[in-house]
């Protein structure tokens, strides 16, 4: 059977301050609603001794700007209220306040003479509108998976860019051959751009050929000669 443990509050205009003391508490939860209900449920002690409560506060709060800190002896909420108004009590008017809520008069103040907030300096708090998985960034797995580029293994949401550093290798096109110093930049040059262009030149002799119509045109050139000489004789 769970017992409840002993609750302490007090307010400012604009907010609620409710203390759990449990010492040692273990796997505490703490819930609270829009409209004003407040449960927490922890274990304690040697045995593990089950401890919870659960309040119907007196109006409405602020989920998504109220926090909690679990301590080692207790645990300390601070509620935003929905309206900035003054409480009569911590429960709802209608109902009478359990037996193990007490006024924490260590932080109290009266109506007339609001005072400044508690002082939580050195608290760790978390938000109660479902902020769990913040710490370390759990909830953004998705960011994984650019291995390959060494320093930037953070920005893993961009999958699939794994081998984007071979990929820039391989649109060196003409990179790996061996370019001369200097000519580097026409690394991005691919082998298509050196295809043969010829047809759209013409043909082309071949030095060969060209050598044999040469030999051609001279002895062309001294039969000719000597024809003309035996004609003058």
């Amino acid at each position: 059977m769970s017992r409840h443990p002993e609750v302490r509050w007090a307010q400012r205009i604009d907010k609620v301050y409710i203390t759990v003391q449990l010492p040692d508490a273990k796997d505490a939860k703490v819930n609270l609603e829009p409209d004003g209900v407040f449960s927490f449920f922890a274990t304690a002690g040697t045995d593990g001794n089950s401890y919870e409560s659960k309040l119907d506060l007196n109006d409405k709060v602020n989920v998504e700007a109220s926090k909690v800190s679990v301590g080692v002896r207790s645990i300390f909420c601070i509620l935003e209220k929905a309206d900035a108004k003054w409480w009569n009590k911590l429960v709802r008017d209608d109902q009478k306040a359990p037996h193990f809520v007490k006024v924490d008069w260590d932080k109290w103040v009266d109506e007339d003479d609001d005072g400044a907030d508690v002082n939580v300096d050195g608290m760790d708090f978390s938000n109660m509108g479902g902020m769990g998985g913040m710490p370390g960034m759990e909830g953004l797995g998705g960011m994984g998976g650019m291995g390959g580029m060494p320093g930037m293994e953070g920005l893993g949401g961009m999958g699939g860019m794994g081998g984007l550093a071979g990929m820039m290798g391989g649109m060196g096109g003409m990179g790996g051959m061996g370019m001369p110093p200097g000519m580097e930049g026409l690394g991005g040059m691919g082998m298509d751009d050196f295809e043969d262009e010829s047809d759209d030149e013409g043909e082309v002799s071949k030095p060969q050929d060209a050598g044999k119509s040469d030999a051609a045109e001279i002895s062309e050139e001294v039969e000719g000669k000597a024809g003309t000489a035996a004609q003058s004789n």
